[in-house]
Formats: C-alpha cells, sequence, structure tokens
C-alpha cells in the first residue's frame, strides 16, 4: 500500500485529519514536523530561533525524504516542505497525495495564530494569506484530490478521503 500523504497549509488539519484517517484504516501515522522535532530534540520554533529557517528546512528536507522513501500510512506533512524541488519531485508521481484546503476564517481558530507558527508570527493573517497566495499552485498541482476541511470534524473529513481515493 502506498502512503497517503497530507498536504496543505498551517490550519487545515492534516495532523487531526491525519491521525483520524490512519485510525479509521488501521494505519500507522507519521507527522514530518514530529519526526523533525524528535530527531533534532528541539520544538520547530526553537529551531527558526536558535537556527534559522534555512536550517529548519534542511532538516525537513531529510525528515520529508526519508518519510516518503521509507514509511506507510497515514503522512501529514509540514505546509512548506512542499515548497523544497526535491521534495516536490518526491511527490509528484505519488498516487495518494491529498490538499487539505482550508479557508482563512476556519484556519485561525484551529492555529490559533500563536508563536508556535514561527512563519505567521507579526501578522498572523496577513502572513497566512501570503502563504497560501504562494503555495496554493503547489499544493494543487501536487495533489490528486483536494478535501476541503472547512466546518467539517476530523472523521468527516478522512471519510470523505476513504471515499474519493477509494480505500
Amino acid at each position: 500500500m502506498l502512503p497517503i500523504i497530507l498536504i496543505g497549509p498551517p490550519g487545515a488539519g492534516k495532523t487531526s485529519v491525519g491521525k483520524a484517517l490512519a485510525k479509521k484504516l488501521s494505519f500507522t501515522f507519521l507527522d514530518s514536523d514530529k519526526v523533525i522535532e524528535e530527531r533534532s530534540g528541539k520544538s520547530i520554533s526553537e529551531i527558526f530561533i536558535a537556527d534559522g529557517e534555512p536550517a529548519f528546512r534542511d532538516l525537513e528536507r531529510e525528515a520529508v525524504i526519508d518519510l516518503l522513501e521509507n514509511q506507510r500510512g497515514v503522512i501529514a506533512l509540514g505546509g512548506g516542505s512542499v515548497m523544497d524541488p526535491a521534495v516536490s519531485k518526491k511527490l509528484k508521481p505519488m498516487a495518494n497525495v491529498v490538499f487539505l484546503d482550508v479557508s482563512i476564517s476556519n484556519a485561525a481558530p484551529r492555529v490559533g495564530f500563536n508563536r508556535d507558527r514561527p512563519l505567521l508570527l507579526g501578522n498572523p493573517r496577513q502572513q497566512w494569506i501570503a502563504l497560501m497566495e504562494k503555495r496554493r499552485s503547489t499544493y494543487e498541482s501536487l495533489s490528486k484530490t483536494r478535501v476541503s476541511t472547512d466546518n467539517k470534524k476530523p472523521i468527516e473529513v478522512a471519510e470523505e478521503i476513504v471515499k474519493l481515493l477509494a480505500l
């Protein structure tokens, strides 16, 4: 079984939907951000602050490519990981890439626009909108299907993914 890869912006529900989907299918669930934190011994925000975004992106690329090459089950990728050309190249031929789309009005309460989201510091709403403007076309081009998570519970989104991917 090929892995099911969840991509999308902060607040789309990649982790919560991923856990619900994995449970429903009796698959393992992996979150690339958690893998990075475990490998580095630091939180994502600590990596950004102490080492900078380029160092984080290097760790992220390594972790994501490792996950894509060696893991099965459900894998949630960090929102910006798909912008890396090496990650993008690995994702393109994969069959089960799902873009979890979300509106700013639904993302805001989920994300809380807190300090654990280093790219959303400053004016969080404006930063999120700018991230989506930059990333939307990549999310769309890499995914085989798109599911809106607006006003839905994680299990509802998971059930929709199961139907769309005919699992």
